[in-house]
């Protein structure tokens, strides 16, 4: 009795503990944030190179701080802020230090415009006196400290405002800003989306002067959006008005001014020749001399000029050419002498040049069959430049310090996965944050001059262990020779993956110019998806075809003015040469993506209707003649100039062509890749004759996020495909 008794209990915990680590995984879960990752939190570090602040809260006692602490111990130093000695403020999601770390701007009630730009009310808290100035009573944007943190300039309603914070005056700079005509100070929409910054204006190293950007935007077309509210509270929807340049149509007219605090006049800069884009402007190291960086529509000739504050002269002390498009970057980094470093892909590979105050090449200070993948900085005290870079291989990143002459290289990271560095402000410590495919991110601190590990941070073991329950099976690395390329690919099988048995084959891509989803990384929210289609008998994987990154420029830009050209062939042969591994099912291949990804996952369909037996598309563009000016014609020139590669390449003409089973999604409040392509490409398909599924979700941005949107939506895919596939 006894025996069968233990015998029993042995058989149930065998069989609990079986259960155990063959939890599944669900979209509840995945899109619930049960696997989210602990990360580090945003930090800056001081001036002094030994200690780091960062944002911190209190939900006891309702209050939040700026904490100062020890890169070497990880210990707490000090307090830098903290509301609860402020009166009159509880709370800030935002702040900015002033050069001299004796100011602080905080940021409260933010409210998002579009994906980098916001608006709110900003205090400056002196942290000697102790007190709390408002710098305005509206909202504003971009407010940016002088040098000397004596002043605030700011955007308001399209005009450039300076606020004087020991007087608590205020003067308006410009007075001509008008919405969704003239702007100044502020970027348009296509420069905030596509050349990365909002804030078009810049002081002087002393804080003399104030440069910036004009945008006149009267003549550019307007895009409309209607916005549908809430039920119960929103009987009429409301619109969303505003400028929208597509490829071939009217740019804003960009004009750059310089303004003088001490006379309180604003002059023009001509820059002699006339220039479509002026994506960067930055003072260098002598206070009268401003870097601006001008190229022309099509963006392969990019000229750096230095503009003479003083007799308003410009001159170009650089300038690259290239066949088809020069990427603008924000790793121009002026030495004490004005010297400047400058990373280009002028030799075939993006690397790092050293380059005299008056443009001559002093020397290509870094060299290989590789990229720099990030830019982190110039020590002076050193001498010594600070990177990432792939050469460990283009799925992977190490970060390397090297002289500005190019001697003396040291790799400063030494597990093979994606190393990346957040540095001290001397370059004497660097927080480096390691993942692979088989590790979720670990948070080190390691010497700058060696990369000697001093201490452990964080490492995600939390995760670690709150993953082991479940039937989760490895990310494979591998290569496909593909059209003559190889090319990088990842895979995952499912756990009880039989290789005599046939599987249906699910594949993701995004294939971008400059993109990479195949890297040495773990796994984001979308693997877990992955995860989970493998073990419901899915093969999931995904291929970097040709226009893809961090291969060279020549494997980068091969699909220059033929967007959808080389990136589905690529999809398309991949899909066969798979489908002909003894395992996959050729029958039941599915492809999807998101953005570009669901112009390529439609596009595939479509031209590969004897390869794809379903795709799923999630906000696509359907032409590229309904995307806008800057990103559409740096690859592909103007629809005017190159009809047939705009039309050629795009699904909405290819409609004819669907056999397999089709799902397109969009947000109807997509600011970026309008829903117009989606609707454009559901008449098409109507007037065709096909049949498809399509699902709008109202007012959600090119994201489609919020509450349980994300939910629904992988939820609606999940169902297609284990109906279609």
């Amino acid at each position: 009795m006894i025996k069968s008794f233990l015998r029993g209990i042995f058989i149930f915990l065998i069989t609990t503990v079986t259960f155990a680590q063959e939890k599944e995984l669900t979209l509840e879960e995945i899109w619930g944030g049960v696997f989210r990752q602990e990360r580090l939190q945003s930090l800056r570090s001081l001036d002094n190179g030994k200690e780091y602040v960062v944002q911190e809260s209190d939900r006891a006692t309702r209050t939040m701080s700026i904490e100062a602490y020890s890169y070497e111990t990880g210990e707490k130093t000090r307090t830098i802020l903290t509301t609860a000695d402020i009166d009159g403020l509880n709370f800030f999601s935002a702040y900015r230090m002033s050069e001299d770390e004796n100011r602080i701007l905080l940021a409260t009630d933010l409210e998002q415009i579009y994906r980098r730009s916001s608006r709110g009310i900003y205090f400056i808290y002196d942290l000697a006196s102790k007190k709390l100035i408002q710098v305005s009573d509206r909202k504003i944007q971009e407010p940016t400290f002088s040098p000397d943190a004596t002043k605030v300039a700011y955007g308001f309603e399209n005009n450039l405002y300076i606020f004087d914070v020991g007087l608590r005056q205020t003067t308006q700079v410009t007075n001509d800003g008008v919405v969704n005509k003239v702007i100044n100070g502020i970027t348009d929409w296509v420069y905030e989306e596509e050349f990365a910054f909002v804030r078009a204006f810049d002081w002087n190293k002393n804080g003399t002067k104030l440069a910036f950007l004009q945008f006149d935007e009267t003549n550019v077309p307007e895009f409309s959006m209607d916005m549908y509210g809430n039920y119960g509270k929103d009987l009429y929807p409301s619109q969303s008005v505003f400028k929208y340049p597509k490829a071939g149509e009217k740019n804003a007219d960009v004009s750059l001014h310089l303004y003088d605090l001490s006379s309180q006049k604003i002059n023009e800069v001509n820059l002699l020749k006339e220039y479509e884009y002026v994506p960067r402007i930055e003072w260098t190291n002598e206070n009268d001399v401003l870097s601006v960086q001008a190229m022309n529509r099509y963006q392969n000739v990019l000229d750096l000029i230095f503009v003479n504050a003083k007799t308003m002269t410009p001159t170009i002390v650089l300038s690259e050419k290239d066949e088809a498009y020069i990427d603008v970057t924000d790793n121009l980094t002026f030495l004490n002498d004005n010297s400047f470093i400058w990373t280009s892909e002028q030799d075939g590979w993006n690397h790092i040049y050293h380059y005299n105050k008056k443009g001559k090449l002093l020397n290509q200070v870094t060299k290989g069959l590789w990229e720099v993948t990030n830019y982190y900085g110039f020590s002076p005290k050193t001498g010594r430049i600070y990177f990432q870079s792939t050469e460990n291989g283009s799925t992977n990143r190490d970060v390397f310090s090297v002289n500005a002459n190019g001697s003396n290289k040291v790799r400063l990271t030494t597990r093979t996965g994606t190393n990346r560095a957040d540095f001290s402000s001397d370059f004497s410590y660097f927080i480096n944050t390691f993942t692979s495919v088989k590790n979720p991110p670990e948070y080190t601190l390691h010497s700058g001059k060696n990369g000697k590990l001093i201490r452990k941070i964080k490492d995600n073991s939390a995760l670690i262990n709150q993953l082991k329950p479940y039937n989760l099976s490895k990310k494979e690395l591998s290569t496909i020779n593909v059209n003559g390329n190889e090319l990088n690919m990842w895979m995952i099988k499912p756990t009880d993956f039989d290789p005599t048995k046939k599987y249906p084959l699910f594949m993701y891509q995004y294939s971008g110019p400059g993109s990479q989803s195949v890297s040495n990384s773990f796994a984001s929210a979308n693997d877990y998806w992955y995860q989970m289609l493998a073990n419901q008998g899915y093969i999931v994987a995904c291929v970097d075809g040709r226009g893809t990154g961090l291969k060279g420029a020549e494997f980068k830009k091969v699909t220059q003015k033929e967007l959808g050209k080389f990136e589905v062939e690529d999809q398309i042969q991949a899909a066969r040469q798979l489908g002909a591994m003894d395992f996959i099912d050729e029958n039941r291949i599915g492809i999807w993506g998101w953005s570009y990804g669901g112009f390529m996952a439609a596009n595939c369909l479509l031209k590969g209707n004897d390869v794809f037996k379903m795709a799923i598309a999630v906000a696509p563009v359907t032409s590229w003649r309904f995307y806008d000016t800057i990103y559409t014609e740096r690859y592909m020139t103007t629809p005017q100039e190159n009809p047939s590669g705009y039309d050629e390449n795009s699904p909405i003409n290819h409609v004819d062509k669907l056999k397999g089973d089709f799902l397109i999604v969009h947000g109807s409040g997509d600011d970026n890749v309008h829903v117009q392509n989606t609707m454009q490409m559901i008449e098409a398909l109507i007037q065709a004759n096909k049949q498809f599924d399509w699902a709008i979700y109202p007012d959600k941005n090119h994201g489609i996020y919020g509450g349980n949107t994300r939910l629904h939506l992988y939820t609606k895919m999940t169902n297609f495909i284990k109906e279609n596939l």
